[in-house]
């Protein structure tokens, strides 16, 4: 067949099959304007002037807006399949179902069973299904039908196939700055991963491209379809390494038709808590450790900086004192049976009454009996100030910035002399700028699970005499101004947890999610080999405390569809060094392009710099990182700044960590040699970076040691 012919028999199916999308739009349309009815008359219903009212028009608006943002989601290429059968049937599938006026289907979700054939049949096993169409659409417009045929002994004589395939039509589009659905080209093995069993926990890995992050949010959607009511319920938390993944992942979801799942990166998985930095490698490692946690304990056992440690007060003929050794036994009987310190917020004034009555033995004082004392000194203003000044509330965000002067003291041996210096180091720095790093936010967490909550007179534990009730009720409106990170600390708990790039999790980062998926069903995606944290077994046992003993169900991806096999055949050479047997996918496609290295001497290094820039955002239509070693990353930001704004965006600046889960039509790394050596898994990032290119890949270096290492 001709060039020509071949052309005008694609359009010829394309027309065709826009009619059918054409058709379906039109359903879309009515549903949407069905829904905005239900809106506007929810919000009638409120008028209706009782609480019933009220509670329906609530209802009624929620559900009827919910059903406007899924419409709106789906609906840029609403409908990407389409499944030739046997028995003469076509199905097509789309991002969500559509019915017609007469509740017929004429579009099937994805999730549903009817649409796992789509992903399951293979040309060795083709489960009834003849041909495969994937139908490639601009918002409500096909532009392009790719087809399989799986079944050729049972295909009609006047069966149309068009073009090379979906996937393999898919992998050579060019990059922008989100990450896309590919719910169209969902492969067999990543079918059954995203289908596993809700409970317990699902793991799945492989090496890098084999598109784990976009398999697991699949997962997460086709969990909410299956058990809306649980999975909506209890909410889905979906954890990220970094904002820049996080911003990268977010259209996925709302484009498969959720809009109700939690998205956080590692930085902002704490409430009122967002960092985007994170500490030098000695650290952050530090922080990461499991020690911190004794560390954090005796923290918020000890006395407070700027704590009184004396209390003196005259009652009758009596001087009665508190000095540091009583006050010291009076704490730790309030911290005994593991009772937390915010929680012995209202304990405190009663156990400090009861020293101070225990010195009395003046006849005038014991005439009046305790109740007389209590009823005066509860009302006295220096033992008022007193208390609040010694056992004030405490809030975990409070708590954290006083760490650094005390770090030495509260570790008690267990860090080292260079860890502590990076410790001390990063809380000057935190002081100065105010905000935490990122491996702070677990610690963070923590301080709110060892302070706990404040009681309150409704709590059951709250047994405050009646003579102190109002002195509890004097104190209660400064502690709530002053609480912040210790609110609401018993509301973390979700339905299921998806945790991508797991492997880069510091101990205390498995804790805090730990308590966000106590009762959860889990998905973890994650390669060993692209892991950042230098301390693996002590991460997996943490990880392990983290599942509790949940049933695990592990699924391997084989087929690295990002990397050209020109570029990682280059990649898994780097792997090699990093971990001993890595996880090295199959690369499936290939492009003639060999990675390029460019060595230089330190004068020419910037000039050289800029030009790998132009000339690769020349050849590269999507985005391009230039990845640069931690310590250099601002050092170039001035030098490289005109180049990178003349992009508009489309080139950037990062660090290696930066580009994890990420995936860019060309990388150019900067200085190989210092990114390898930055880190106890210094190669690992590199070996992150390099893989992140689908097309292109060039270095450019003063130095060539790594590649030395290689041959």
């Amino acid at each position: 067949m001709s060039s020509t012919s071949a052309e005008r028999l694609a359009q010829q199916e394309i027309t065709a099959e826009q009619s059918y999308v054409d058709n379906v739009y039109e359903r879309l349309d009515e549903s949407a304007k069905m829904a905005r009815s239900l809106v506007a008359e929810g919000f009638a219903r409120g008028h209706i002037g009782n609480e019933g009212g009220l509670v329906e028009r609530d209802a009624m608006v929620f559900q009827a807006t919910k059903r406007i943002s899924a419409l709106n989601a789906a609906h840029d290429g609403l409908v990407f399949g389409r499944l030739n059968l046997l028995a003469g049937e076509s199905r097509y599938i789309g991002r969500i179902g559509v019915r017609d006026e007469n509740r017929d289907v004429i579009v099937v979700d994805w999730r549903a069973p009817a649409a796992a054939l789509f992903y399951q049949a293979t040309a060795q096993d083709p489960a009834g299904v003849i041909r495969r169409r994937v139908l490639r659409c601009s918002g409500d417009k096909v532009i392009g039908v790719e087809d399989d045929l799986l079944d050729a002994d049972n295909a009609s004589d006047d069966l149309v196939i068009i073009g090379e395939g979906a996937l393999l039509a898919s992998l050579g589009r060019a990059r922008d700055s989100t990450m896309h659905s590919v719910v169209a080209t969902i492969q067999k093995e990543q079918d059954e991963a995203i289908r596993a069993p809700s409970r317990g926990a699902t793991t799945i890995g492989g090496g890098p491209g084999t598109g784990k992050t976009v398999v697991a949010l699949h997962r997460a959607a086709y969990l909410l379809y299956n058990d809306r009511r649980r999975f909506e319920s209890g909410g889905v938390l979906v954890v990220g390494p970094s904002n820049v993944f996080m911003n990268y992942i977010e259209r996925v979801l709302p484009s498969l038709g959720e809009t109700s799942v939690t998205l956080r990166s590692l930085g902002e998985v704490v409430d009122g808590v967002k960092s985007v930095r994170h500490d030098e490698p000695i650290a952050a490692a530090a922080k990461g450790s499991v020690r911190m946690v004794d560390v954090l304990g005796h923290a918020v056992t000890a006395a407070q900086p700027g704590e009184p440690n004396a209390f003196r007060f005259f009652y009758k003929d009596d001087v009665l004192r508190l000095d540091e050794r009583s006050l010291f036994r009076i704490r730790r009987n309030l911290l005994g049976n593991g009772m937390k310190r915010n929680r012995a917020y209202s304990k405190a004034p009663e156990h400090l009454i009861d020293a101070l009555w225990n010195q009395v033995s003046g006849e005038r004082a014991l005439e009046k009996g305790k109740e007389g004392f209590v009823d005066e000194i509860a009302t006295n203003d220096s033992f008022v100030d007193f208390v609040e000044a010694w056992w004030p509330p405490l809030d975990a965000i409070e708590v954290w910035r006083t760490l650094g002067d005390r770090i030495k003291q509260y570790a008690r041996g267990a860090f080292n002399h260079d860890e502590l210096r990076a410790l001390r180091a990063s809380w000057r720095f935190d002081a100065a700028s105010g905000d935490p790093a990122i491996e702070d936010v677990p610690l963070i967490d923590e301080l709110r699970y060892l302070l706990g909550e404040v009681l309150s007179e409704s709590d059951d534990e709250y047994d405050a005499p009646k003579q102190l009730m109002s002195f509890e009720r004097r104190e209660r409106e400064d502690r709530d101004e002053k609480l912040q990170a210790t609110k609401s600390i018993d509301d973390d708990g979700f339905a299921h947890v998806l945790v991508d790039e797991a492997q880069d999790l510091s101990p205390m980062q498995w804790r805090m999610l730990g308590r966000r998926g106590r009762y959860a069903s889990w998905t973890i995606v994650g390669d060993e080999a692209q892991s950042s944290w230098p301390h693996p077994a002590e991460s997996a046992t943490a990880r392990a405390k983290a599942l509790d003993g949940k049933p695990e169900h592990a699924f391997r991806l084989s087929t690295n569809y990002r990397n050209s096999a020109e570029i990682y055949d280059f990649a898994s050479d780097v792997a090699r060094i990093a971990v001993p047997n890595p996880d090295l996918p199959d690369a499936v496609r290939h492009t003639g392009e060999m990675p390029n290295h460019v060595l230089v001497t330190a004068a020419e290094a910037l000039a050289s710099l800029i030009a790998t820039i132009e000339e690769m955002a020349g050849r590269a239509e999507g985005t391009i990182p230039v990845v640069a070693p931690v310590a250099d990353r601002a050092r170039l930001a001035g030098p490289i700044g005109e180049t990178l704004a003349s992009y508009d965006g489309r080139v950037k600046l990062l660090e290696g960590l930066d580009t994890k889960g990420l995936e860019f039509d060309g990388v150019i790394v900067v200085d190989p040699d210092a990114i390898t050596d930055e880190s106890p898994s210094g190669w690992r990032t590199l070996y992150v970076v390099l893989t992140r290119a689908t097309q292109l890949l060039t270095t450019v270096g003063t130095t060539d040691r790594w590649l030395q290492r290689l041959r």
